[in-house]
């Protein structure tokens, strides 16, 4: 059978995909590859899924009425979805609300509706984000604590894809699953992050803004375990019990909550370079510290995050040495 991916040349898209198609499976990925960041860097990630022959991708807009339907229909084979295209980007949200409800909210309900006209679709799992836990303060965060106080209007649009979704699950009997991935990072990561952003300035010379002073903490997850966690996830469906939704979610974390100036650190000796700080204050929509409660996902997954920041830094900076030639 096959898995559909969307959002295949994005960053944890492409991962998913690669390790789908590296145990067998067949895969078609579903992007539309717009220039939100570098399209250099999303074409590079596909020609490395195109040299697997199990891998076809459909380079369309999942906002567009009928794009998704069309393909399900022409693909029987297809059985579980991948849900991972998304405008991503607390800060970019301030200043292009408008791409966050195109495709967020938009996109989303035609990925729900799609296979609800369809059938057949075994699982649905799909990226939330930590995101919605917003102006929560209790530590670390549960996916049984509340998440209706949104500081962005890309977390507000994640709360509400989990919602929609867990309408359709209960309707229409639909399997699915929501991931709340937080801070993700590693080879092939997005230029916005802030792994990025700062191997790339300190490797430059030039300063790094670092928010709130630098007095912030953050659940860096990496890649590897991220990857683990969605096959994981994809392969056990919720049960239906013709009761309660089969539609579940969990977080995807590291459960560390690490101070970014120690993450700053770790790129500095990986680099061999020092970085020039720029200290700046919170920014809207941002939050000081995140802290993931992975109880559920160890439990019903087996999900057990292996990737300290002391190891992931440096194979990320690795990657981008070699990728840039810097």
């Amino acid at each position: 059978m096959t898995v559909l991916v969307t959002g295949a040349a994005g960053f944890i898209g492409y991962h998913v995909a690669e390790a789908l198609l590296g145990r067998g499976e067949a895969v078609i990925g579903f992007d539309i590859v717009n220039d939100y960041y570098d399209v250099k860097l999303k074409e590079a990630r596909l020609a490395r899924l195109a040299r697997h022959e199990g891998f076809r991708l459909e380079r369309r807009d999942l906002a567009t009425p009928g794009a998704l339907a069309g393909v399900l229909a022409a693909n029987p084979a297809i059985d579980r979805m991948v849900h991972l295209a998304a405008q991503a980007g607390v800060r970019y949200s301030l200043t292009h609300p408008e791409a966050y409800i195109q495709t967020n909210l938009i996109g989303h309900f035609n990925v729900i509706e799609a296979c609800r006209r369809r059938g057949g679709i075994k699982h649905l799992v799909y990226a939330s984000s930590s995101s919605v836990y917003g102006g929560n303060t209790h530590l670390p965060f549960s996916v049984d604590d509340k998440v209706d106080r949104p500081v962005s209007l890309y977390a507000a649009t994640k709360a509400a894809d989990e919602l929609m979704t867990y309408c359709y699950s209960h309707l229409y009997r639909l399997p699915a699953t929501g991931l709340r991935f937080f801070t993700v990072y590693g080879p092939w990561g997005r230029p916005d992050m802030s792994a990025y952003i700062f191997t790339k300035a300190i490797l430059e010379g030039r300063p790094i803004p670092v928010f709130n002073r630098g007095d912030m903490k953050r659940d860096f997850t990496y890649i590897d375990d991220i990857v683990a966690g969605v096959l994981a996830c994809l392969d056990r469906p919720p049960a239906d019990d013709g009761a309660a939704a089969p539609h579940r979610r969990y977080n995807l974390g590291n459960h560390r909550a690490e101070p970014l100036m120690r993450f700053i650190e770790l790129i500095e000796r990986a680099t061999n370079h020092k970085a020039t700080l720029q200290l700046e204050d919170m920014q809207p929509g941002d939050v000081k510290e995140t802290y993931a409660d992975i109880a559920a996902a160890r439990r019903d997954l087996g999900f057990e995050p292996k990737t300290t920041i002391d190891e992931g830094v440096p194979r990320f900076v690795d990657w981008f040495r070699g990728y840039h030639g810097a």
